[in-house]
């Protein structure tokens, strides 16, 4: 069976309970030893009374009482302070009954210490006076001669005020035991909770405990742990959509072409009387389908050996204002066999990058493939290239249709493409951006989207440049 943490506190400072008593009785006992050790070097313990005291008070040598600091006087028998030397708190040169009476009294109660003795022969009290250091009068005296009904009511009084002494003690000890085991439980309790909500599947629990202490770090700790795991559950539920939505995709896009390629082979081999122009007419777009499912399976192959751990770029020393003038000028019939203009910002001066020319010659070529495949005749489209700060930045733009807000967030992700329909026509496959993307990156690079809302599009490639 479990034993809760509370009752392990209490069981705790029960313990301290009994010790405190235990400590409580030493204490008194070595308070009464060291009174012992110490009387003896005492000046009132030293110098008594009944050392000094003389038939006749003028006789009496004061003077070591006095050198230690403390004070002798003579009373008579009528009241009147007939010697003094030293220490004087009486004050008066005489008294009246009820003040010697009063000064007995009260002796004990004042910071000094009194002994008086009464001389018979010379018929006067000598008073010897020292200041107390420190006085703690409690004493336990019992004497059998004393009445019984006396000691039984002195009996239960003083087992009384122990009685009440310990049951404070005790109500003191258990209340202390609970506030401090509740400062741990709660926190731990709380802790608990979100611990079992966490293992429930509620990711977006949180401990809040305001507290500054050890149990701050680990309420710190936790919630980190939490936010991590929710990230993390986050991602793979997103990696799995986006897997599921990826063998879609490829499921829809190679499913098109294979269908039609199977039902004109069908066609071709059951209709007989097909003229030389619809057999060939047929055998075009069987072509054209083998073509564009070549073409996605090879890009397919292409992007998933991008994420492999042996994919590697041969880089080489290249004047990047030379090689950009070079992959324009290839480009610029297929721009005007589409009908779009362009212009070319290359400044004169060199740039220098590693580069591997034939992967990144393949990120130019996608952008200028997707500019004319998705947009209008007379599009135009600029190339720019500035290189400052060892790093160099080639703007893609054009002012064609533009890219959906709706696709801007995820254009670079396989698949995506602006033609929401997934028209066959355009030819695309929805892989370019993502290739060109991580080619960018695997030269230390990055591949951007700058996106307004404007007409038109601006895609940044950075490259460092040495």
């Amino acid at each position: 069976m479990k034993r809760k943490l509370s009752n392990q506190f209490l069981g705790n400072f029960l313990v301290i309970f009994l010790l405190t008593i235990l400590a409580t009785v030493l204490a008194f006992v070595l308070l009464s030893f060291a009174s012992g050790l110490i009387s003896d070097s005492l000046a009132k313990n030293r110098y008594p009374a009944s050392a000094i005291i003389k038939e006749d008070y003028k006789q009496i040598d004061a003077s070591a009482v006095v050198e230690n600091g403390g004070g002798v006087q003579v009373v008579d028998k009528e009241y009147r302070v007939v010697y003094s030397s030293g220490l004087n708190t009486i004050g008066k040169d005489k008294l009246s009954t009820e003040e010697f009476t009063t000064f007995l009294a009260e002796s004990k109660s004042k910071p000094y210490h009194y002994e008086i003795l009464y001389q018979p022969e010379g018929e006067f009290w000598l008073i010897v006076t020292f200041p107390t250091s420190i006085r703690l009068d409690f004493s336990l005296v019992y004497n059998k001669k004393a009445s019984s009904n006396d000691f039984m009511r002195a009996g239960w009084a003083m087992a009384t005020v122990v009685l009440i002494y310990l049951l404070i003690l005790a109500l003191f000890t258990f209340i202390y035991s609970r506030i401090t085991a509740a400062g741990i439980t709660v926190p731990l309790q709380k802790l608990c909770d979100g611990t079992r909500l966490l293992r429930e599947g509620d990711y977006s629990t949180r401990v809040d405990l305001c507290l500054k202490n050890e149990f701050a770090e680990l309420q710190n700790t936790f919630n980190d742990m939490a936010t991590r795991i929710e990230h993390e559950i986050s991602l793979r539920k997103k990696s799995e959509e986006d897997r599921r939505r990826l063998i879609l995709d490829i499921s829809h896009d190679l499913k098109n072409p294979m269908s039609s390629i199977q039902g004109y082979v069908e066609l071709l081999m059951t209709k007989s009387d097909m003229t030389e122009q619809e057999h060939s007419e047929h055998l075009e777009i069987i072509l054209n389908n083998s073509k564009r499912a070549n073409r996605l399976l090879t890009e397919l192959f292409e992007l998933s050996q991008m994420d492999s751990p042996e994919f590697s770029l041969k880089p080489v020393r290249t004047d990047l204002c030379e090689y950009l003038r070079q992959i324009c000028g290839e480009l610029v019939p297929q721009l005007e066999r589409a009908g779009f203009g362009y212009e070319f910002d290359i400044p004169e001066e060199s740039a220098f990058a590693l580069l591997d020319t034939d992967r990144f010659g393949r990120i130019i070529q996608n952008l200028m493939g997707n500019a004319v495949r998705y947009n209008p005749q007379e599009t135009t489209v600029t190339v720019s290239l500035t290189a400052q700060n060892h790093q160099a930045v080639i703007d893609f733009s054009d002012d064609g249709i533009g890219i959906p807000a709706h696709l801007a967030q995820d254009i670079f992700k396989p698949f995506v493409r602006a033609d929401d329909s997934r028209n066959s026509k355009t030819g695309g496959s929805g892989l370019g951006l993502s290739i060109a993307k991580k080619i960018a990156e695997a030269h230390g690079g990055d591949l951007t989207l700058r996106y307004d809302g404007n007409k038109g599009s601006t895609f940044r490639i950075t490259i460092p440049t040495i």
